[in-house]
């Protein structure tokens, strides 16, 4: 498992919008960017405390993000930041690879390169120059998201968000703990989208499926790493 050893995490500071919305936010970046590591129990009363808001506020928010798989709960146990194993990582990302692949080349038989996915590329880029890793994280995942909801699949599209909670925190993962480069992810998104805008699928395939696997590569390299500590 990946370690769990941690400190005390600060709150992360809520955004200005509705307050279940704001703690939901606060709640998921914590997540992400690993201030509450993988193992973490998350109990209501702990998460209203952190926010200074009802129980609740802190209920709904503990149940989105369960609902997305950002964290699990076993009936009448407290929610839990996953922990992921080896197989576990590995299964993801061999399914995400599959299904990514299938969105970029249903992309490129048309060139069709995703208007919501080039406005994430711009503001990933800005991410890139002012190295906000968990902004990084965020929109790294948006920008994929988006190149799946453009294809014209709709099941497709159902099928990679399904896996987008478990994404996310591995995702998350790679950036909080600086695995990979952020100029290399830009310049690997650059290359799926010039590839789709050509026409070339395979180019695009081949490009997404080696984008996840080295990212996969780096988290299983740091997972051995605790795991013979």
């Amino acid at each position: 498992m990946l370690s769990t050893s941690h400190r005390p995490p600060q709150a992360i500071p809520l955004k200005t919008t509705s307050l279940p919305e704001a703690v939901y936010d606060a709640l998921r970046e914590s997540i992400v960017t690993v201030v509450d590591r993988p193992g973490t129990l998350l109990t209501e009363t702990a998460v209203a405390e952190r926010y200074s808001v009802a129980r609740p506020t802190a209920k709904a928010a503990l149940e989105r993000l369960v609902s997305e798989g950002l964290l699990s709960r076993r009936a009448h146990h407290a929610a839990q930041v996953p922990e992921l194993s080896r197989d576990d990582i590995q299964d993801l990302y061999s399914n995400r690879a599959i299904l990514e692949e299938a969105a970029v080349q249903h992309l490129a038989a048309d060139s069709v390169v995703p208007v919501a996915a080039l406005a994430v590329h711009r503001e990933l880029l800005e991410h890139v120059r002012t190295d906000d890793r968990a902004a990084l994280a965020r929109t790294d995942l948006d920008f994929h998201r988006q190149l799946v909801l453009a294809q014209h699949s709709p099941r497709l599209a159902k099928m990679h968000g399904l896996l987008m909670g478990e994404i996310e925190l591995c995702i998350g993962q790679v950036q909080s703990h600086q695995l990979i480069r952020p100029s290399d992810v830009a310049l690997q998104h650059q290359g799926i989208l010039d590839a789709v805008a050509a026409g070339d699928g395979a180019l695009a395939s081949r490009l997404t499926r080696e984008h996840i696997e080295g990212a996969r590569d780096r988290l299983l390299q740091k997972y051995d790493r605790e795991a013979s500590e």
